[in-house]
């Protein structure tokens, strides 16, 4: 479970340009749902999981994840709640890295090197071998229907290939916490459909899938559990979906 307590993100602080991207949130993300984040461009939805996925901090408020204790590489007390809003750098990247997968709106692949590389490339500061997570890589290729694709450039590939791969590099440390922002923003309907099915099957595995988006394709699905609507940086809605 992820519980946010009243948290702001402001820029240029003190200045006359200053600008709050998200106003005082308060909320909770419950485990193994699909949360679908809704609003405009501008709405405040990537800083929010900008924030919860431990890529920026907060300007105030607080950020627990509770219950994954035996998805960090360290233990804090033995404590399965984590506040991380107060822990230095280098903790954050080992939860950022073992906790979350991440999935962009540009997908973010490295061009020059192949599909495999770039599914492997979130696996390499883990410390375990390269036979291990090249294994893990090949696995997750088959699971997508790509295998074929891993040792091909990924500039070269479609749309829906690309986002496959984007999925699969998301899959690399087994996360249990996946977080989309915008990724059906460049799909067609169809490929965007298959997005929502395969976010439908991780949850099945017990995942739990936070995307922010404005695509109807995407909020309106009957896979999401939980809609949070957003609006110049504020909670304006949140609802049940079952």
């Amino acid at each position: 479970m992820i519980e946010l307590s009243n948290i702001t993100k402001s820029f240029n602080s003190g200045k006359p340009n200053q600008f709050t991207a998200v106003d005082s949130v308060t909320l909770t993300v419950h485990p193994r749902e699909i949360t679908v984040f809704k609003g405009p461009s501008g709405s405040g939805k990537t800083s929010l999981l900008t924030m919860i996925g431990c890529m920026a901090r907060p300007s105030s408020g607080r950020i627990f994840l509770h219950g994954l204790e035996a998805a960090v590489p360290f233990r804090l007390d033995g404590a399965e709640t984590v506040e991380i809003t107060s822990l230095p750098e280098r903790f954050l990247n080992d939860i950022r890295r073992s906790t979350f997968g991440f999935i962009f709106q540009q997908f973010n692949l490295v061009k020059g090197i192949s599909v495999l590389e770039n599914v492997m490339l979130p696996a390499y500061p883990t410390g375990e071998g390269r036979p291990v997570f090249r294994a893990r890589a090949l696995e997750l290729l088959e699971q997508f229907s790509i295998t074929r694709l891993a040792g091909q450039r990924v500039e070269l590939l479609s749309g829906g290939e690309l986002q496959r791969v984007a999925i699969a590099r998301a899959l690399i440390n087994n996360p249990s916490i996946i977080i989309a922002d915008e990724p059906t923003a460049h799909l067609d309907s169809k490929l965007s459909q298959e997005f929502m099915a395969i976010a439908g099957r991780l949850k099945g595995e017990g995942k739990s899938v936070l995307i922010a988006s404005h695509d109807p394709i995407v909020f309106d699905s009957p896979l999401v559990d939980r809609l949070v609507e957003m609006r110049d940086g504020a909670v304006v809605g949140s609802r049940s979906c079952r």
